[in-house]
């Protein structure tokens, strides 16, 4: 694989985003996304160059002042397997946490990427946020089958390992 750069994408991008996104639609991991949106979301995403042409995306959408997702997390086929997926999430992480989110969420049918990236899996409801966003209006609501996945951003960072209470095993 060649090298790669990764970059804010920009309203410019919003095409080239958009047929990213519906070409992955058919494996069944992502939600339909309209140009005019992406492009008014644009600066949201984070995108993933090989020699000047984006082959992966994903963007940090704010649901709440304290929670935000991972939303239209796309690596082309022959960039996968190769972390750029990785260096998508810890960029959305820091961003998420550099703009105060206390929370990044990711909702998907295959949780074990999001495992490996430290996300756990909760109760959609622990989401409320989501749920008052989209899923209310979504025709798959409650039969998605969707993982809910969670990321404090914040916990571990509060707490030295000394101010953690000790615990006795017997």
């Amino acid at each position: 694989m060649a090298e790669y750069t990764m970059r804010p994408a920009t309203e410019a991008d919003a095409e080239v985003l958009h047929a990213l996104v519906t070409a992955h639609i058919k494996e069944g991991h992502l939600l339909p996304r309209e140009v005019e949106e992406i492009r008014r979301h644009a600066r949201r995403f984070v995108v993933c160059e090989e020699r000047g042409e984006i082959k992966a995306c994903a963007e940090l959408a704010p649901l709440s002042s304290r929670v935000a997702e991972v939303r239209s997390l796309v690596v082309s086929g022959a960039f996968r397997r190769n972390g750029v997926a990785h260096r998508l999430i810890s960029e959305l992480r820091d961003r998420a946490a550099s703009m105060g989110f206390d929370q990044l969420c990711a909702f998907t049918h295959d949780a074990r990427f999001f495992v490996k990236q430290g996300f756990s899996i909760v109760p959609h409801v622990w989401v409320s946020e989501k749920i008052a966003t989209d899923c209310l209006s979504c025709p798959l609501f409650r039969r998605c089958g969707q993982h809910a996945m969670v990321l404090p951003l914040h916990a571990i960072s509060r707490y030295a390992p000394a101010d953690l209470p000790r615990v006795a095993v017997a």
